[in-house]
């Protein structure tokens, strides 16, 4: 990266690698502790379903501060906030550890998604320095890069937690935020330009965004493509455990198949995304997760339903987000490209508060008695969803170009 004209620090913008980093601290803390689940409901003498509002609510959590967030970074800076999120995040994650009872445990998850802040902050800075299609295909290697650490983050605190407790991975969460934060202190320099306006005054410019149907258009269908996902966060723990009998190490093996399809996806947008276009990468996203769940259902109503099928199956559904959410995202962050920070905080709000929406609801639906089909339905109908988002943005560009 070459520093932009706006840097307006002596230092110059972030290396990839920090922004991978940053990105992935977020990805890691989201999936790391989901194969000590069960666990942890014992810990606490709590039944599974409370438990599991440790993703619903975290990812809520979440969706509401990048409201916050975009708008802040826009008015004082990505820098300062980056450090400030990234330092509440360490203190909450002590609070995890150290919660007696599973009500406070769950207050300081839910304060633990202030790390968001890296994940919105990541792709502002990317759209400050890259135009349109060089940022849809710089986002695409930048979470490729990150798509390794939540591949192997579920597998790692599984097997964290049958060698020590469950503890182990909030203590590496802990260890690694002190590792971001060091390198946000050192290597990332200021990337925008600072608004000099109010807060209130940056709220006031949510209605340019609110009133643009591109923008919703492209938070939509990132937001539901990933709906698969995340609905697959709140259910495929129960079903892992319950439904196929698996043990915390084997669960996280397979909670990295995802994982290798948004590698696979981030690649192809890294390497396709200027030559195809964002529409069209976003397309070809949703119709693949649309096929991976058409492909789960149809072998489970044909008897073969197993764990092999069932989590091979969410290897489509990583390569499709891994295709639509980067073009997805940088078709968002560029339609108001003075609001990039604004943008990237209310479309990452829309997607995650979505997202914990559909993960509870997936916790909810799934008994021993139901197997995985409510979940595998929900996720179905996301991606159809996602299909018809996109396919309002491509007809508003059309009418626009007439």
């Amino acid at each position: 990266m070459t520093a932009p004209p706006n840097s307006q620090t002596r230092r110059g913008p972030p290396h990839i690698a920090t922004l991978i980093l940053m990105s992935g601290l977020a990805a890691l803390v989201m999936n790391i502790f989901l194969p000590s689940l069960p666990r942890m409901a014992e810990y606490y003498q709590a039944d599974y379903a409370s438990i599991q509002l440790s993703v619903a609510l975290y990812l809520g959590a979440s969706g509401v501060l990048q409201i916050f967030i975009g708008p802040l970074a826009d008015k004082i800076g990505r820098r300062p906030v980056a450090l400030a999120g990234v330092g509440l995040f360490m203190l909450a994650t002590l609070g995890c550890l150290f919660a007696p009872t599973v009500e406070i445990f769950l207050f300081f998850r839910i304060t633990q998604a202030i790390v968001v802040v890296c994940q919105v902050l990541g792709r502002a800075v990317v759209r400050d320095i890259y135009p349109e299609d060089k940022a849809a295909s710089m986002l695409g290697y930048v979470t490729m890069g990150i798509a390794v650490i939540p591949m192997m983050a579920p597998a790692l605190g599984g097997a964290l937690d049958e060698m020590f407790d469950w503890q182990a991975s909030f203590w590496l969460q802990f260890i690694l935020g002190g590792l971001t934060l060091g390198l946000i202190w050192f290597d990332m320099g200021e990337t925008g330009h600072k608004s000099g306006k109010s807060l209130m005054a940056q709220f006031a410019e949510y209605p340019e965004l609110l009133c643009s149907p591109r923008f919703w258009g492209y938070s939509l269908a990132i937001g539901a493509s990933s709906g698969a996902f995340f609905s697959f966060l709140g259910g495929a723990p129960f079903v892992g455990s319950v439904v196929f009998a698996l043990s915390p190490t084997e669960l996280g093996f397979y909670f990295g198949a995802p994982a290798i399809g948004y590698f696979t996806g981030n690649f192809l947008t890294g390497r396709y995304a200027v030559r195809v276009g964002i529409n069209r990468m976003v397309l070809i996203g949703s119709l693949v997760v649309a096929f991976g769940m058409a492909l789960a259902l149809a072998l489970f109503a044909l008897g073969l339903g197993s764990a092999p099928v069932f989590f091979g199956c969410m290897i489509f559904v990583g390569l499709g987000n891994g295709t639509a959410i980067p073009n997805g995202t940088a078709g968002m962050l560029s339609v108001r490209p003075h609001l990039a920070a604004t943008a990237s905080g209310l479309g990452g709000a829309i997607m995650l508060g979505g997202g914990a929406a559909l993960s509870a609801l997936a916790g909810a639906l799934l008994t021993p008695e139901t197997g995985a089909w409510p979940l595998m339905w929900l996720m179905l109908a996301t991606a159809l969803l996602s299909l018809l988002a996109i396919g309002i943005v491509i007809a508003r560009e059309r009418q626009l170009r007439l």
